[in-house]
């Protein structure tokens, strides 16, 4: 099992490194600091390579320029799909020596051989530096903008002007990744049958109507990020894991959170575990039943693996049949690009600057997720945009992100707290709701399912839940992203994962022994929720229960908050 690191600077999860740049500030994300220092006095004492670096690419400039290169931008590279970046001989001279330029300064940063901290700095700014200075992103340069502009007589020009001043005017400011009156919950979004059978300041708790004629005994309750709302769980039809789950027979519920304002300031770790366990005896009433299945995202993934830390301390552990974690670290020391930005100043800079206002802004966050994949999130998008006037393709996936929530002053600083000092990989850290929490005491059967692709929430950080939690683990390795590794329905014929019950220590062996699997893992989890689901019964001829009356239809109100 993990340590506990006794510095900040070398412990920090990537989400409590968006909540600090979010309160503190993105601007310092930008400054190289004592990172830049470093890379510089490394290199200095190694001149051989610094030169060899240089002369390399001197002369690959040198068969740029007499048209002998062969070199050629990665396949896929959807920058210079257009044939004329290869077939007109200046535009392709000019995309190779972007090429040996971008390979020059990853093997400078390669030679330095920089502490991990500052080596995922500097690759960071040296990502961003070779992205944003892509001449596919220079306006008539990029063929594709020069043909809108003739195709549209100086249209597709003034559009991306005005986009571009409409995008930069307000936060997130960046390039606008979807309209967002395309799709909205309740007309296009979250669309599952169901109704609020629940409602308290923090919460709506709402019930799935059953689509089928009976089903299992032991119901699942949902718990979602406090980032963003629910509906990440209830896409389009057909998109939908509450749909595909009421639709396997599962009696599914889910929270809503409500996006808390200036007042609810004091809403903190312990708020959140207590309306979760609201949401539990709400079920309990409902169900007739004494146990529950849990599956939670992210936030809300370490929010409720807290719970049945207090849970396990209070005997309470036993009314959990079985606990999901989607994409969720709870061992956060050296978790990828964004821990590295992290420091005992900036987390109380961070937690002080939410205390004044109340809350932490969601579409600040969005930004600075943005410019974690600067490739697909922002540049793409700016030569779309502004480059060729367009408005951005409707997607459900972006239409949720950019329906941004807030996050209470009190969660903001408690999350700090516990990621900062990666407090839950050692018993009695942490604390919820007044108990000392310890993981390993966690005996429940868990699901955990993390993304290849994540850059938000690494697969190795996420893998590190099994060692932590102390009941019987399946881990499930998604090949998509983030949120993609969670709105993943089967019939995609490129997806797979890989899924494995051993408890190895490293996840790199895991990987070696795992076995892959093609689709999505979905259905490998309705096949776990089967055999921890209890006896069939017939399905519940309507919603709520005494004193649980529904109060409205799916998806609530809470939702449509701003």
């Amino acid at each position: 099992m993990a340590t506990a690191q006794t510095n900040a600077d070398d412990a920090a999860a990537p989400l409590d490194q968006l909540l600090v740049d979010a309160a503190a500030g993105p601007l310092r994300r930008w400054l190289p600091g004592r990172p830049g220092v470093e890379l510089i006095a490394s290199l200095a004492v190694k001149p051989g390579k610094v030169g060899r670096r240089g002369l390399t690419m001197l002369a690959e400039l040198d068969r740029v320029t007499l048209g002998r290169s062969a070199a050629e931008p990665r396949r896929g590279d959807r920058r210079f799909a257009d044939p004329a970046w290869r077939h007109n001989p200046w535009l392709r001279r000019l995309v190779q020596a972007y090429l040996a330029a971008g390979d020059a300064v990853a093997g400078l940063v390669d030679d330095a051989g920089l502490s991990w901290r500052s080596d995922q700095r500097i690759r960071f700014l040296a990502e961003n530096l070779v992205q944003a200075t892509s001449p596919s992103n220079v306006p008539f340069v990029n063929p594709a903008s020069a043909k809108a502009l003739i195709d549209t007589g100086g249209a597709s020009m003034v559009r991306g002007a005005r986009a571009f001043v409409r995008d930069m005017s307000s936060a997130p400011r960046v390039p606008r990744m979807v309209d967002p009156d395309a799709l909205k919950p309740g007309r296009d979004l979250a669309l599952t049958p169901g109704a609020v059978v629940l409602r308290s300041p923090v919460l709506e708790l709402i019930q799935y109507r059953p689509q089928t004629e009976r089903v299992r005994s032991v119901p699942l309750l949902i718990v979602p990020p406090t980032i963003n709302k629910f509906y990440v769980m209830d896409l389009a039809p057909g998109r939908s894991l509450i749909e595909y789950l009421v639709r396997s027979g599962q009696q599914v519920f889910v929270i809503s959170w409500r996006n808390p304002r200036a007042k609810d300031a004091a809403w903190g770790m312990d708020t959140y575990g207590e309306a979760i366990v609201d949401a539990l005896g709400a079920i309990d009433k409902i169900c007739a039943t004494d146990r529950t299945l849990l599956l939670a995202a992210c936030s809300g993934g370490i929010l409720t693996s807290m719970l049945l830390g207090h849970l396990a301390a209070c005997g309470g552990q036993d009314r959990i049949a079985g606990l999901g974690l989607l994409v969720t670290v709870l061992d956060q020391a050296k978790a990828g690009l964004p821990a590295a930005f992290v420091s005992k100043t900036t987390l109380d800079l961070a937690a002080a600057n939410s205390a004044r206002k109340g809350y932490l802004d969601g579409a600040t966050l969005a930004e600075l997720f943005a410019w974690l994949r600067p490739g697909d999130l922002i540049w793409n998008y700016w030569v779309n945009n502004y480059l060729l006037g367009q408005e951005p393709p409707v997607f459900d996936i972006l239409s949720w992100n950019a329906d941004t929530t807030r996050m209470s002053a009190a969660l903001h600083r408690d999350f700090l707290t516990v990621g900062g000092t990666n407090q839950l990989v050692t018993p009695g850290a942490a604390t919820m709701m007044g108990t000392p929490v310890d993981l390993s005491a966690v005996r429940v059967d868990n699901y955990v399912v993390a993304g290849a692709g994540d850059h938000l929430c690494p697969w190795q950080n996420c893998y590190q839940s099994t060692q932590l939690l102390g009941g019987d683990s399946r881990f499930v390795l998604s090949t998509s992203g983030h949120i993609a590794a969670i709105v993943n329905p089967p019939g995609n014929p490129k997806a797979s994962y890989r899924v494995g019950d051993e408890k190895i220590a490293d996840a790199g062996q895991w990987m070696q022994t795992s076995a892959a699997e093609p689709g999505s893992w979905w259905d490998d989890y309705v096949g776990w929720l089967t055999e921890r689901g209890g006896p069939e019964k017939p399905s519940p001829a309507g919603l709520g229960a005494a004193g649980l009356a529904p109060l409205a239809d799916a998806p609530g109100t809470y939702v449509f908050e701003s």
